[in-house]
């Protein structure tokens, strides 16, 4: 079995203490090191994910050299640690790109045997480790202040208000057989992504591609499980990216992960049951964000033929996006998520600096004169967003969608009235019946398929999984 950890600490001088692991062995192409300083494992250890013999924990942390950490001398190592075998490195160097190699070419498995019930519950116990083990790196990184206590303290209370549909969904997630976890797009850390099947298997079906959102830090593909059984039961997969999160990577991190998933899903869900030629991209919060760079990015890379890049998916590929309470522009929402909580040191770290506010940030790059035939490759937008939302204020989406139209773009807007930024994507689902933001998605997906808008019209209503009470009185104390 293998075991990959990665520190991420900063070099400080004459504060250093000896690190010692039991019946492991550091192998390394870099230098020996065998010295730690006392701020890394004090504040600055990151990750350290075990993955097992069955393979429930996937976060394969992979060797990363680029710096993550708040400052510039902050450094990033990767060691492999074997258990015992003094094998040669060169050996094992081979071994790591041969199964990178594997992974990147991304063939599926035939048909997938259902885990057995104690693979199962192994499962959901790594991936509640996971869960915790995030919450505590934000906590770590955001500072656990007066401000962040209360944060905490209602977040705690909001999650047990909604524990009754969390775990129906958590059930769903772990034990249906229409779930495929873990789905390997990638050789990076966290290339992983979830495919939620209709249980009809004929024809092929429309395709979601749905990146989630958690600050920057929090984010994980988990998170999508609601969204990916909802519209699963109106015969649409959805694929639950999952990206590197802060402080394991920043912001280009996260665009290439997200960029190379979308890659996979556009070349490979034919062989799960999707139609390639009905693919849809789909971002929330800050996924929206994570979604669009790709998405722009990708579009200029297109118009640029000369340049040369290697293009492994086209935009032309996707159907539509639709970006759901995201914000857009960095620049204006900076001094927002510094009186939030999300403090302009972290947040600036995130986004590699000054200059990165500019370079992510969608709504200024639409701008730009000498990227307008990037424009032209871009399709349908339809940007979501509540008028209550004080995480990501609406205003976000409705310049976004201004900068869009100005340059050329097929845009819409679609503000719902007093949502906040959790009504859209949890409450109301939770809520079950009627949802306007549902129902504009299918009809969406599903326009010019006479069948399934058919079938749509007579699906009975989705089931409620949390009392009324419950979702009010978590609406009222929801620290987002």
């Amino acid at each position: 079995m293998q075991i990959k950890i990665t520190y991420a600490y900063t070099l400080l001088p004459k504060q250093t203490i000896k690190t010692h692991v039991p019946s492991l062995r550091f192998r390394s192409s870099k230098p020996k090191l065998n010295l730690l300083p006392l701020s890394a494992l004090s504040s600055n250890l990151i990750f350290a994910i075990l993955k097992s013999k069955t393979g429930f924990l996937d976060m394969n942390l992979e060797v990363d050299t680029k710096p993550t950490l708040l400052s510039s001398s902050d450094k990033l190592f990767t060691h492999t640690l074997t258990d015992g075998a003094n094998t040669h490195h060169h050996h094992h160097h081979h071994q790591r790109r041969r199964r990178c190699s594997s992974s990147s070419d991304a063939k599926p498995r035939d048909a997938p045997t259902r885990p057995n019930r104690t693979q199962s519950i192994s499962h959901a116990a790594a991936e509640t480790y996971l869960v915790t083990r995030l919450s505590f790196i934000l906590l770590r990184y955001l500072g656990v202040g007066y401000r962040w206590i209360t944060r905490l303290i209602a977040l705690g209370c909001y999650a047990l208000l909604l524990m009754p549909g969390f775990l129906q969904v958590a059930y769903y997630y772990f034990f249906s057989s229409q779930v495929r976890r873990s789905v390997v797009y990638g050789d990076q850390p966290r290339n992983r992504l979830d495919l939620f099947l209709p249980a009809n298997s004929g024809e092929p079906k429309p395709v979601v591609i749905f990146v989630t959102g958690g600050a920057w830090i929090i984010g994980y593909k988990a998170w999508g499980s609601l969204l990916g059984q909802q519209l699963a039961e109106r015969d649409i997969i959805v694929a639950c990216v999952d990206y590197r999160n802060f402080p394991q990577g920043t912001i280009g991190d996260m665009v290439e992960d997200v960029s190379q998933g979308i890659s996979f899903v556009c070349n490979h869900i034919a062989e799960y049951g999707g139609d390639p030629n009905r693919i849809y991209l789909m971002g929330q919060s800050a996924g929206a964000h994570i979604s669009a760079c790709a998405l722009l990015d990708q579009a200029i890379k297109e118009s640029e033929p000369e340049k040369g890049e290697s293009i492994t998916w086209s935009v032309s590929q996707l159907k539509a996006y639709f970006g759901l309470s995201g914000g857009y522009n960095l620049l204006n929402l900076v001094d927002h998520f510094n009186n939030r909580g999300l403090y302009r040191s972290i947040f600036l770290s995130i986004m590699e600096g000054d200059q990165g506010l500019q370079r992510f940030s969608p709504e200024v790059i639409i701008q730009d004169k000498s990227i307008r035939d990037a424009v032209s490759h871009l399709p349908p937008i339809t940007l979501f967003h509540g008028t209550s939302d004080y995480s990501i204020p609406s205003d976000a989406s409705k310049t976004f969608g201004d900068a869009l139209q100005r340059a050329g773009a097929q845009v819409k807007l679609v503000l719902f009235e007093g949502k906040t930024h959790t009504d859209l994507f949890l409450q109301d689902p939770l809520r079950g019946g009627k949802d306007e933001l549902f129902d504009h998605l299918v009809s969406v997906i599903h326009a010019g398929d006479k069948e399934a808008l058919d079938k749509d019209a007579v699906a009975p209503p989705r089931r409620r999984l949390v009392p009324e009470f419950l979702l009010k009185l978590a609406r009222k104390i929801s620290p987002f």
